[in-house]
């Protein structure tokens, strides 16, 4: 699966950050893989860093 489809899961609140959604709540756009969110991106429900999601498989 390429990089910008992998969706993944906050371990915390269960949010999935979804590529082709984006984050519209954080001006995130659709097509931004999770490897592209700034590295001080937060779950946008419970404030969870992006080191507590994981790939959903």
């Amino acid at each position: 699966m390429a990089d910008n489809e992998t969706k993944y899961e906050c371990t915390i609140c269960g949010y999935v950050y979804d590529p082709a959604v984006g984050d519209p709540d954080n001006d995130i756009p659709p097509g931004v893989s999770f490897a592209e969110l700034p590295d001080d991106w937060v779950c946008p429900i419970c404030g969870a860093a992006k080191d507590e999601f994981e790939e959903v498989e």
